[in-house]
């Protein structure tokens, strides 16, 4: 195996709970830092991204991080890995979907109960719903329309959220076929209430960020300071603006959280081992549901589960935002980490994040 990187224990990790993890990067021999620098900044400069935040983990290690361009253009502000706060956008799903399981593994919640067992306010629909459909996109939830995308409305509460969608007939029969709904983690964030008696942002805090040490990531509220928010950009004609502002308080759960490229490292090294969560549950969370008729949906609960375009198994999520742009992938088999962060609308990453596995995979054959 490759001698040249080193390890950071995991339990260095945990160890380093409340303190922010410093940036290494000689960990992977030159030849690949070279070849991942130049596949990033390749990237950037193709796809005007002020800033780009890459963190690469390897065997309960964090082997690559590190910043490129900008968080904050006009005041010239470097991105680093382990400040620089981005939209994760619908990586939020996957923090939400470890909340599910967590109380699922506390007996307070039944995965395949009817949302209104937990959220009575909900109204019964034409078919009936379970939390298992709507958490894997199978419960016929719509997804934002219009301007919705752009909202810049404050919603006080997760409840009050639920009135964007909550009227709104089902699209389908629940599990005939998959359609991705962020509004469907609204109505989970609602469900997390009422299983756990707790506001969402509290049960979140409380059993997912502080167990996982994820000290950077937190809700992206508009008012308060936080330390190390960027700004967040578009480009429009070719050229680089600010993008609008928008209030996500409307969608928690589903794409409103803020984080670092090393906390997502920290949160994806918890579901390496189990501990934080059981064996069991992170199986439900990454094995692909079924529609009735019997066909994959390549999506667990809040987890993307995938082949790469070079036959290697992966899981993970993708987002978008309003100047954000993200992907978490891990590649369970070959124990590596790939998070990738970007200050920009409609970025497209691509490929880009396997292509960064990729050259850890080479270098871990050697």
């Amino acid at each position: 195996m490759v001698q040249q990187i080193k390890i950071l224990s995991l339990f260095t990790w945990l160890m380093l709970f409340y303190q922010p993890v410093a940036v290494y990067t000689q960990t992977l021999p030159a030849a690949a830092q070279h070849k991942i620098d130049s596949l990033v900044e390749n990237f950037r400069q193709a796809r005007q991204v002020p800033g780009i935040s890459v963190s690469i983990a390897w065997r309960d290690s964090l082997v690559f991080s590190k910043g490129y361009g900008l968080a904050d253009v006009e005041q010239q502000v470097p991105v680093v890995p382990d400040r620089t706060r981005f939209r994760i956008a619908s990586i939020s799903k996957t923090l939400t979907a470890d909340a599910l399981m967590y109380l699922v593994e506390a007996g307070q919640l039944d995965l395949d109960a009817p949302v209104q067992q937990y959220v009575p306010a909900f109204p019964a629909k034409r078919w009936p719903v379970t939390v298992r459909q709507v958490a894997g996109h199978l419960g016929g939830i719509r997804h934002y329309r219009n301007q919705e995308f752009l909202l810049n409305k404050h919603y006080n509460s997760v409840g009050e959220s639920l009135d964007i969608f909550k009227d709104d007939s089902l699209l389908f029969e629940p599990g005939t076929r998959f359609s991705y709904s962020s509004y469907g983690y609204n109505l989970l964030s609602a469900v997390i209430e009422g299983a756990s008696g707790m506001p969402y942002l509290d049960y979140m805090r409380k059993t997912v960020l502080t167990p996982l040490g994820m000290r950077q990531t937190e809700a992206d509220e508009l008012l308060p300071i936080i330390p190390g928010r960027g700004r967040y950009y578009m480009v429009q004609d070719s050229l680089l603006l600010n993008a609008p502002n928008v209030d996500n308080s409307y969608k928690w759960a589903g794409g409103g959280y803020l984080s670092t490229s090393e906390d997502l490292i920290r949160f994806a090294l918890g579901h390496l081992r189990p501990g934080y969560l059981s064996a069991a549950s992170w199986q439900v969370l990454t094995t692909s549901q079924r529609t009735a008729d019997g066909q994959p949906t390549g999506y667990g609960i809040g987890w993307f589960t995938q082949t790469d375009s070079r036959g290697y198994h992966w899981v993970g999520h993708s987002g978008g935002a309003i100047g954000g742009t993200s992907k978490l992938v891990i590649y369970p088999d070959k124990e590596i980490v790939i998070v990738v962060l970007a200050n920009l609308t409609s970025a497209r990453l691509g490929e880009l994040p396997h292509q960064l596995a990729w050259v850890v995979i080479e270098q871990a054959s050697h």
